[in-house]
């Protein structure tokens, strides 16, 4: 089982620019919102409880995030799970409602990924690994906690592998 920092390397080696890491911000909570959105409406019912698929996702989602650090692990659970609560309030609606939400979040969301992409010069993530699909949302959330101070030891290793964060020169790329 892949380490958070192992996970964070590797997904960090495909993420430099800093115009992409700033998409990141926005294009990955659109994902997991619109994610989120197509699944709330598909509930199912087990012994007269009601759950949807877009909760059970969640679940397994959190418990693989906690496997790989409990602080890192609670951040983006607690994110994620934010998300998937206001996805479930969008899609109250009807069906068109719901896939607008849901398709359209999601589109657009990896719309801006892609844009990220263009400037990193680079293919996101995931084409190689599927496992990225699920680093995104943590990849984000400690971005945002190293901006905040925290745990400078994990951002410095994983900067000591991969270098640091640049704004690629389009005009004379690589």
């Amino acid at each position: 089982m892949r380490t958070a920092q192992q996970l964070l390397t590797q997904y960090a080696a495909y993420h430099r620019d800093r115009r992409n890491i700033a998409t990141h911000f926005v294009g990955v909570p659109m994902i997991v919102f619109g994610v989120g959105a197509l699944l709330a409406p598909v509930h199912l019912v087990v012994n007269d409880v009601t759950i949807t698929l877009a909760w059970l996702a969640f679940g397994a989602a959190a418990l693989w995030y906690l496997s790989r650090g409990l602080v890192l692990g609670l951040a983006t659970s607690a994110v994620v799970g934010v998300l998937i609560l206001l996805a479930h309030g969008a899609t109250e609606g009807s069906v068109a409602s719901w896939l607008v939400w849901g398709l359209g979040f999601f589109g657009v969301g990896w719309l801006v990924q892609f844009v990220g992409h263009y400037y990193e010069g680079r293919k996101p993530a995931f084409v190689d690994d599927l496992v990225g699909l699920l680093v995104g949302p943590m990849f984000v959330v400690a971005e945002w906690l190293f901006m905040l101070g925290w745990n400078k030891p994990l951002q410095a290793a994983i900067e000591a592998e991969v270098g640091p964060t640049m704004i690629r020169d389009l005009a004379h790329p690589a």
